[in-house]
């Protein structure tokens, strides 16, 4: 098989099927191409609705559904569709995507064009087609102090910690890729292994682009091919942030696996620090110049969640209602 195509579902049986009815003429002009949508236990009817969708619209030539009896996460259901059937690449889909025409076919052309490319993103945009920054620089302590102080003369002397690069018309390197979309080489998959699990949601795209650069492979954009991002479809967290409301507990686990993985457990609490430094040169200018906070509520003492054993597999992220 060219390419596997993965979605996972949890409670948006709406947007799934509209995923799958734009892949439809991809999957088809591809030729070798199958999909597979993982229902995290959705427990609501979703897996049902998507089945009865996929014989209705007789796409299970090309479509199929896998039925996980526990929600595991992001990175817990891809892999279940990962781990289905072999293939020579597998794109990875968030549901709250929308695929246009030519993306796969784009996103596998240059793969065969640069076989050092382990991981290639298309250009993320929303639906009147302006771009959503999807290339990133690895967050690390350092950049928590300028996400803190928000902050422009600290982002102009730190520029290169900055996590968000601008968005670019041509093909480039990125640190890492929002897996809202990407299609990864089984060669990765082999040698890296499988997405890491501990990682309920958040973070593991981040983790996976620097295990695969580690091994050698490029991460690369691919502004050709572009993909539809609704964006907040499957998580509250972007509009929790909007709002600067408290974000769900799996996020700040996340955090801490990522940041103890990569950078020990000082990493972790030295990017608590910073965090916390920057914070007081943002409380300052809104003291002085009465600006609204930009950090989000209780950020400051949630930082700290899972600071003294980062690495668990935290159990509450697991039976959050969210996958």
């Amino acid at each position: 098989m060219r390419v596997l195509i993965v979605l996972v579902n949890y409670r948006t049986p709406g947007l799934t099927i509209d995923c799958l009815r734009s892949l439809q003429p991809q999957v088809q002009a591809v030729g070798d191409a199958q999909v597979v949508v993982v229902d995290n236990a959705s427990g609501d009817g979703s897996a049902d609705q998507i089945q009865q969708t996929i014989d209705q619209q007789q796409w299970s030539l090309w479509a199929g559904l896998i039925r996980s009896q526990v929600n595991g996460g992001f990175s817990a259901g891809n892999n279940i569709g990962i781990q289905s059937a072999k293939a020579d690449a597998y794109l990875l889909l968030n549901t709250d995507t929308l695929v246009e025409p030519g993306a796969i076919a784009a996103m596998l052309d240059a793969l065969d064009r640069h076989p050092k490319a382990g991981i290639v993103g298309p250009r993320l945009q929303w639906p009147d087609g302006q771009p959503q920054i999807s290339c990133f620089n690895d967050p690390s302590p350092i950049s928590e102090l300028l996400v803190a102080a928000g902050t422009g003369v600290l982002d102009e002397l730190l520029h290169r910690f900055r996590v968000p690069t601008a968005v670019s018309d041509q093909p480039t390197h990125a640190q890492w890729l929002s897996f809202a979309a990407v299609i990864v080489r089984r060669q990765v998959i082999e040698l890296v292994g499988p997405m890491d699990d501990g990682y309920f949601m958040y973070f593991e795209d981040i983790d996976y682009c620097r295990r695969a650069r580690k091994a050698g492979w490029d991460v690369l954009y691919w502004p050709d091919a572009r993909v539809v991002h609704l964006r907040g479809g499957t998580s509250p967290v972007k509009m929790l942030a909007a709002q600067r409301k408290r974000h769900p507990r799996y996020y700040y686990a996340a955090r801490a696996r990522y940041f103890a993985k990569f950078y020990t457990r000082f990493g972790l609490w030295s990017a608590n620090a910073l965090w916390m430094l920057g914070r007081v040169i943002s409380w300052l200018r809104e003291l002085l110049r009465h600006k609204q906070p930009h950090t989000w509520q209780r950020q400051g003492r949630d930082n700290w969640t899972n600071a003294w054993s980062p690495l668990r597999t935290d159990s509450h992220s697991k039976s959050s209602s969210l996958g």
